[in-house]
């Protein structure tokens, strides 16, 4: 299995196809990679397309510490330069975003283009900080069984979780999610939702840029889509029909279509 070794972590990635271009895509909180997995098959016929997993999740390392935002941010740079990938298209989702945003201020070298998906500029607004220690916290005393119910409609629409068809998918995510470490988990939670606002910053960005909002997104409805893209100069929108969090999932062929016809621009 392919690992690298970067900023006193071992990274776990998935690679597809070949292609004079490289795709980085950087996944959302309590999932991993795989959840680009319809998108990598879609693109790796014109693309090398790597997703990494961050510290904690997927196949990577569960580490003592690093999981505040700007560790994150620096595990992702050095991937970036220990691929030999940059400069790269970087597509991020969620916690994906928040790395691409950074990115793109700080290290506009390492980006082609840049995609930021169901994401936010703002720090965590506190309204929703407390339901999340909240859920952080009774993870980590009793498990995950008390709280799943509440977080799949964070992440995932009604149509996918109600779609009689999709029941066996609603199940491996489902499965995907407590399988990650709760130790791993709580420091992530806590790390991302300290994060600080870099909304005064966005207009830094010169590289082209387009964002992605699932029309249902609960965490970071399509306002905060609306607001990354007024505030990055040139910045397109797309809104998916049908979608929650995790558009990626649930609808597949509109996402990797807005992918695809915005890097032919």
């Amino acid at each position: 299995m392919p690992h690298l070794r970067v900023n006193g972590v071992t990274l776990f990635y998935e690679e597809m196809g070949s292609g004079p271009e490289t795709i980085i895509f950087s996944h959302s909180y309590l999932l991993s990679g795989v959840h680009f997995n319809p998108q990598m098959q879609a693109l790796r016929d014109r693309y090398r397309c790597i997703a990494f997993d961050h510290r904690g999740h997927g196949r990577s390392e569960t580490t003592v510490n690093g999981y505040d935002m700007e560790n994150l941010y620096q595990d992702a740079v050095a991937f970036i330069e220990g691929m030999n990938c940059g400069p790269c298209h970087f597509v991020g989702l969620s916690t994906g975003g928040f790395i691409g945003m950074r990115l793109g201020i700080r290290r506009p070298d390492l980006l082609t283009s840049l995609v930021l998906m169901d994401t936010s500029p703002d720090g965590e607004p506190q309204e929703a900080l407390g339901r999340y220690k909240l859920l952080i916290m009774v993870i980590r005393l009793l498990g995950w069984w008390p709280v799943i119910g509440r977080l799949l409609p964070l992440f995932f629409g009604k149509k996918f979780l109600n779609d009689p068809d999709r029941r066996e998918e609603v199940k491996e995510w489902k499965a995907q999610i407590v399988r990650n470490d709760r130790a791993a988990v709580r420091k992530f939670g806590e790390g991302i939702f300290a994060r600080e606002s870099v909304y005064n910053d966005l207009s830094k960005i010169t590289t082209p840029t387009l964002v992605i909002a699932g029309e249902g997104d609960m965490p970071t409805p399509v306002s905060k889509a609306r607001r990354i893209a007024d505030g990055i100069p040139g910045a397109g929108l797309v809104i998916i029909p049908n979608a929650g969090h995790i558009c990626t999932i649930e609808e597949p062929r509109a996402v990797t279509s807005a992918i695809e016809d915005f890097l032919a621009s």
